[in-house]
């Protein structure tokens, strides 16, 4: 008896390293492009708190269940417990690179100076959206109840963010009480992000979401990991905007407003703009437009190595990165919703 038990229980022990085995650790952002079952167990299903994906919704990447997954754990803010399974083709993956280390911490005590790392890896991921085809899934935002069909963002990338590398260099010296309170129905509790008045005038423009405070999440999640003040910080990334904004790939999105554009043509655009080589750097992301079902492209995102500075430029950034996969590979330039 004594035989069989411990059998069983070497049994249990191997099958329960096999499934910790076949887990395989990811790193990046989740896109939902569907309403999906976000369950606890692949096996069983089981969902609590009947949670779904939203669509257009960015989620943290955890790991795929196997080496070619049919799911992603992904971290859903909110749920109970936070960590979910979807289906892979419940969206698609943004940002994708090189899970930490076991046991490397995700948030280190003191940010350092970024310096270029000569390996080609990112040291930031530069986050750009077009904020009509995400007015299409978040119609409820205060930036897109106040959208307008010729205003900034109608023609012109938006700011996402510019996020520290690797993924998941997160929340920097940033306390327990803030972190709780990055959701975005609290972002409005986080502490406010001071800035220089011309500095503030032009980050509301360049980024909608700051009518949500999205700069107050993007700063505790992101900034504090940069090394940089928040002046600095949000002032880097707005030269990084007025330097995509005034260059041909701004151009090919502002004249195909309505219309369809391929991945291919949105990386010959960044080859034009920041040269030969540029676009392999640049991934697409689109998310499905809920009332008409169409693939509405949603986000660029570039790898950028390289200090940030007065003395650096886009191109170079950009070329000093490795290059990634062109994620979406078409999609629909969309317009403002009429208001």
């Amino acid at each position: 008896m004594r035989s069989a038990i411990s059998y069983g229980i070497v049994l249990a022990a191997v099958m329960a390293a096999g499934v910790a085995h076949a887990e395989k650790k990811l790193s990046g952002s989740f896109v939902a492009d569907a309403s999906c079952p976000a369950t606890q167990s692949i096996k069983s299903g089981r969902n609590p708190g009947n949670i779904s994906t939203a669509i257009g919704q960015n989620y943290d990447l955890l790991a795929g269940n196997k080496d070619e997954p049919t799911h992603y754990l992904i971290r859903v803010p909110g749920a109970d417990p936070e960590r979910r399974w979807v289906k892979v083709t419940c969206g698609h993956v943004s940002g994708q690179g090189a899970a930490n280390e076991p046991g490397a911490s995700a948030t280190p005590a003191a940010p350092q100076k970024r310096a270029a790392s000569g390996t080609g890896k990112p040291d930031y991921i530069f986050a750009l959206s077009w904020q009509p085809a995400f007015c299409e899934t978040r119609p409820e935002k205060s930036e897109c109840k106040a959208e307008m069909a010729d205003g900034f963002d109608a023609s012109r990338f938006t700011l996402h963010g510019l996020w520290p590398e690797p993924n998941g260099n997160f929340y920097c010296g940033v306390s327990a009480d803030d972190r709780a309170k990055d959701s975005p129905g609290h972002w409005r509790d986080l502490p406010p992000v001071e800035l220089d008045a011309a500095t503030r005038q032009q980050l509301d423009q360049v980024m909608p979401g700051t009518a949500s405070q999205l700069e107050r999440h993007e700063w505790i999640k992101h900034g504090t990991c940069s090394g940089l003040s928040q002046q600095a910080y949000f002032s880097e990334a707005l030269t990084l905007m007025r330097t995509v904004n005034g260059s041909a790939a701004r151009d090919l999105f502002a004249q195909n407003v309505g219309r369809e554009l391929t991945s291919d043509q949105i990386r010959d655009a960044f080859d034009k703009a920041f040269g030969a080589g540029a676009g392999k750097r640049v991934r697409v992301a689109c998310v499905k437009d809920p009332s008409s079902g169409r693939r509405l492209i949603s986000e660029l995102t570039l790898g950028l190595t390289g200090p940030l500075g007065p003395d650096s430029s886009l191109a170079s950034l950009i070329m000093a990165s490795s290059p990634t996969g062109a994620g979406c590979p078409k999609g629909f330039v969309d317009r403002p919703r009429p208001q």
